[in-house]
């Protein structure tokens, strides 16, 4: 698969603050990748870098061949806390990114993400008439009906009830499955990130770096009791200095 995301030699400061040092990492085209790392450690930095709302202070970063100098309407962040405009309904939310396309292309698009995305019936709903899942479904299908290459997603989960996650995790790999999209997906829950993801890559301590690279090579959808799933779930809880119960310094 060809390499479209390139991290090399990455470093970051704030001030006298040392965030990321060394960072290096490759995402392929198509690829499902989570980034994980202890609280604070400067994974929402990274993504931010990469998403080109934040200028590294030393090295090299690189999407689809060209340096990243700021955001890109073709890669598109997906946050924790609600983007969608409560101003406007679930279909104009979702078609906000296509209206300078014909209005046949935009209505088809809106309906097929709309209904890829399970909000079907609820296209003229405002966000407050939705619950936080609902609104999450939107965001995604706004990213997707605007044809983003690359989704850049920061914990967009991480306000959601238990079974909310599970559904929304299930919910996302479908999508994947069917759009192929390049996902970069920042998470603080090792079992989300082994759900999900073809790499987990584990990330240290501030001034951080990656640690290591974990392949997660399981059929989706993942049996959360498989060996395999366990092995790397443990895996991943080793390198950050855990156990599976969640003792251990990290």
């Amino acid at each position: 698969m060809e390499t479209i995301i390139t991290v090399r030699d990455c470093w970051m400061s704030f001030g006298s603050t040392h965030v990321l040092e060394r960072v290096n990492l490759d995402v392929a085209q198509g690829e499902f990748v989570c980034v994980v790392g202890p609280s604070g450690c400067g994974k929402s930095t990274l993504l931010n870098i990469v998403g080109g709302f934040l200028r590294e202070t030393k090295g090299t970063v690189a999407v689809e061949g060209a340096p990243v100098t700021g955001p890109d309407p073709g890669r598109i962040f997906v946050f924790q806390e609600n983007g969608v405009f409560p101003w406007l309904t679930v279909e104009q939310n979702i078609g906000f990114g296509l209206l300078s396309r014909p209005a046949a292309e935009r209505d088809e698009r809106v309906k097929h993400y709309t209904a890829m995305v399970g909000l079907t019936g609820f296209e003229r709903s405002y966000p407050r008439e939705l619950s936080g899942g609902m609104r999450q479904r939107v965001e995604i299908a706004r990213a997707l009906a605007a044809d983003a290459r690359v989704l850049y997603m920061d914990e967009p989960f991480g306000a959601l009830d238990f079974l909310t996650r599970l559904k929304m995790r299930a919910d996302l790999i479908r999508i994947w499955q069917a759009e192929k999209k390049t996902i970069v997906f920042v998470t603080h829950d090792i079992e989300e990130a082994v759900q999900l993801a073809d790499r987990v890559l584990v990330m240290t301590k501030r001034p951080a770096t990656i640690a290591e690279e974990v392949r997660v090579d399981l059929p989706r959808p993942r049996d959360l009791d498989s060996p395999g799933y366990l092995a790397a779930r443990d895996r991943i809880f080793s390198i950050m200095g855990m156990d599976a119960h969640g003792g251990g310094a990290v």
